[in-house]
């Protein structure tokens, strides 16, 4: 075989091989994690940073029209508080702060999972910022995962605005996202939003592509799984069970340890430091502490 020949035939195995690495799954979603933040109304940006004062914009978010502001305050609960919390712009009718169910427990709040922007009725909390501090009757939420998509996307995708989907993510540790809200809007840019609770459950980082299941379509494979694993030898099935307990191995259980546990139980050795915020965690969460004998 001449030389011309084999570097022909070695170029279109690496060109096929690149569009294969670069090929995304079908119906792929891009999943961004959103951490704790601040939404402000104009007056409490005055009360907290002084007469007059405006955000200022340190970078731009991903959806059109958005920033991540220079500012930041502190939020602070009945237990604790937590430091250098962003404000993202531009300001907004109503003051709004989300944070995961992990900043909940530490700030001794329980805020109600709610989608963003549905503030009514939710839980208090009080801001303090350079010039002043605002104590908010109701604002605070754990925000509801969701997609934001342009009309084209979700006409891609055969969904609607409001409608709920499953987004399944690959990886070291596959995870599900169930009741996913799908928001459209010709504003938006496809991104869908979790917070870090969930993405530390998935060992999700920023640039993780999903796939969106439509509610039907995840039943269907659930009905496919079953009947494989009913069909398939006892020592498989066995092998597939999900473990009920977990064997922690550090020194101190703490609130966020817990946040990273799906089994039911968790094993410790005898020594073992559990704080306090942890065992209330643990009981609100159903899970059982056991020391190994």
């Amino acid at each position: 075989m001449n030389q011309q020949l084999i570097e022909q035939i070695v170029g279109e195995i690496l060109g096929q091989l690149g569009k294969e690495s670069t090929q995304l799954p079908e119906r792929a979603v891009p999943i961004a994690v959103s951490a704790r933040h601040v939404h402000l109304q104009p007056d409490h940006v005055e009360v907290l940073f002084g007469a007059g004062y405006e955000l200022t914009q340190r970078s731009e978010l991903s959806q059109p029209g958005q920033f991540a502001a220079n500012e930041t305050v502190m939020i602070a609960g009945p237990k604790s508080s937590i430091e250098r919390v962003r404000i993202l712009g531009p300001v907004r009718k109503a003051t709004q702060v989300e944070v995961s169910f992990t900043d909940a427990m530490k700030l001794g709040v329980k805020p109600p999972l709610r989608e963003s922007g549905n503030i009514e009725g939710s839980a208090p909390i009080t801001l303090i910022g350079p010039k002043g501090s605002v104590h908010i009757e109701k604002g605070l939420i754990i925000a509801q995962s969701h997609i934001h998509m342009a009309p084209s996307d979700a006409a891609r995708f055969g969904v609607q605005d409001g409608e709920y989907i499953t987004v399944e993510a690959d990886g070291i540790r596959p995870i599900s996202f169930r009741n996913v809200r799908i928001r459209v809007n010709e504003r938006y840019r496809l991104e869908m939003h979790i917070d870090t609770d969930e993405a530390n459950a998935g060992f999700i980082t920023q640039g993780t592509i999903g796939r969106l299941v439509k509610p039907n379509e995840a039943a269907e494979t659930v009905t496919a799984q079953s009947v494989a694993i009913q069909s398939a030898p006892s020592a498989s099935i066995i092998k597939a069970a999900a473990p009920q307990s977990f064997e922690f191995t550090k020194k101190l259980l703490s609130t966020e340890d817990l946040a990273l546990i799906s089994e039911e139980e968790i094993i410790i050795a005898k020594g073992t430091i559990v704080t306090a915020l942890a065992k209330d965690t643990a009981r609100e969460l159903g899970k059982t502490i056991t020391i190994r004998k």
